[in-house]
């Protein structure tokens, strides 16, 4: 039988069915969008990750030239006064704050210097597909599907509601999986909210 025939026959059927039973049919036969999607995976690590885009605060205690608030930049690094570039992308907060302190030791610029290092500005979440407002929003630790999509507009008409897709880089390759409304988003993801088949 022809994909497209059963799920609208199975749409002309609806009202006899609860509608999560037909969410489940509808998904299991195919007919729902993105029911091809897997879902989406938990993030390897609990710990937040730096990548291009966010911005940090640098605090070395006492020493004003090297604190102040730098951007991640495309190639993954932060340019540090007297360090020049220090690799960040990949790292934790803690993390990068030990590779200031390694450098400032190796350098000989500091004998005990005393680093910190936290997050500013997270880089931005990207909603596409069926809301009324696609594109770029700020990332809010918490933030899910259901929220960005309420910060992009709401859904429009033919928005499918259930989930969403979700592409994420996971160490520089992105994936792509079904997330739904309450699923947690990281900084940098892309949310694409599909649309209804019938």
């Amino acid at each position: 039988m022809d994909p497209l025939k059963h799920c609208r026959r199975r749409a002309r059927t609806r009202r006899f069915v609860p509608t999560a039973a037909f969410a489940a049919l509808a998904l299991l036969a195919g007919c729902a969008p993105g029911g091809d999607l897997t879902p989406l995976p938990p993030p390897a690590s609990a710990a937040y990750t730096l990548g291009p885009g966010d911005q940090v605060r640098v605090i070395t205690f006492g020493e004003q030239t090297l604190t102040g608030q730098f951007s991640v930049e495309d190639s993954g690094n932060v340019a540090i006064p007297l360090l020049g570039p220090v690799h960040a992308a990949g790292l934790t907060t803690p993390q990068l704050a030990d590779a200031i302190d390694g450098q400032l030791r190796g350098k000989n610029l500091l004998r005990n210097p005393s680093v910190a290092v936290e997050i500013v500005t997270y880089r931005p979440v990207f909603v596409l597909g069926e809301v009324n407002k696609p594109g770029e929003y700020p990332y809010q630790p918490g933030m899910t599907v259901l929220s960005v999509v309420a910060l992009a507009g709401g859904f429009t008409y033919r928005a499918f509601e259930d989930y969403a897709a979700v592409v994420r880089g996971d160490h520089g390759k992105p994936i792509e999986g079904r997330a739904d409304d309450g699923a947690l988003l990281q900084p940098g993801d892309v949310v694409k909210v599909l649309e209804r088949r019938f």
